[in-house]
């Protein structure tokens, strides 16, 4: 066997913005993602449907449990035909600009409501 140090080229890191406190305060689940949800991107704030327990991206006029912020996607899916697992984060600091709302959420209407859950919405800092 080889046991020898190589380096390799994985891939390119591109930092998103998403993250906006120290990484080391995360906590994230693995959480499913309900079929007919379409394509969902990194930081998109989703809600649970109380009656399945999955996600959807929360939307303020749902009716279903999901209308209310829970938790922020972690990476990007494709539940569009399946139900999906994914990573989700339950804590942390995160910039306003790079989270994905759903229609009728505002910055402002899920701020505090994520903040009583340990999810605190930090605004644009300009350079």
């Amino acid at each position: 066997m080889d046991y020898k140090a190589k380096f390799a080229t994985e891939g390119t890191y591109v930092p998103d913005g998403l993250i906006a406190g120290n990484a080391h305060l995360l906590v994230g689940r693995q959480i499913t993602i309900a079929s007919g949800a379409g394509v969902l991107k990194r930081g998109a704030v989703l809600g649970k449907i109380t009656a399945s327990g999955k996600y959807l991206l929360s939307l303020s006029a749902a009716s279903d449990g999901s209308q209310t912020p829970d938790l922020i996607l972690a990476e990007d899916v494709d539940a569009t035909a399946a139900d999906v697992k994914a990573l989700a984060y339950a804590r942390g600091d995160f910039a306003a600009a790079a989270l994905t709302l759903g229609t009728g959420h505002t910055v402002a209407s899920i701020t505090e409501g994520l903040r009583a859950k340990g999810i605190t919405i930090l605004p644009a800092v300009a350079a």
